[in-house]
């Protein structure tokens, strides 16, 4: 019979601190985003147009990871916002999607959003490890964004 002393700890695993930091990181932004009525994909999306002004859906799936199908419905729910529009609305024609003015604002106070949660996850009074996580994940990816 074991007993919690006789347990090990499990080895260490990159992939299981990521994913268990990420899933603390999504519900941090996600209780912050909600009071702008804006989910952390719906942020994502709006950030991936914002990014590549005139975008089309299939750029934008392949950016988000999802379907092209998926990324109709949630363009079409923003539209509906009033915070994106489509500048070629024309059947048969490729699409051009862009952020409205309504759009740009909204952007501008969930990136404040993402600011505060970076701030007190991975900010001088974090804990020490989660500071060096994000350190180390801002210094891997500086000057790789588009």
């Amino acid at each position: 019979m074991s007993t919690d002393n006789d347990r090990t700890p499990p080895a260490t695993s990159a992939s299981i601190i990521v994913l268990t930091l990420a899933r603390r990181v999504e519900a941090e932004l996600s209780a912050g985003l909600a009071p702008l009525d804006l989910t952390v994909g719906r942020l994502g999306l709006l950030g991936h147009i914002s990014g590549i002004p005139g975008a089309s859906f299939s750029e934008l799936a392949r950016m988000s990871g999802i379907s092209v199908q998926s990324v109709h419905t949630a363009v079409k729910a923003l539209a509906a916002a009033g915070l994106v529009r489509d500048r070629t609305a024309r059947a048969g024609s490729a699409s051009a999607i862009e952020l409205t003015s309504a759009g740009l604002r909204l952007l501008d106070e969930a990136r404040q959003v993402v600011a505060e949660v970076d701030e007190r996850l991975f900010g001088p009074a974090a804990d020490p490890v989660q500071r060096q996580v994000g350190a180390a994940l801002a210094e891997a990816f500086r000057g790789t964004a588009p």
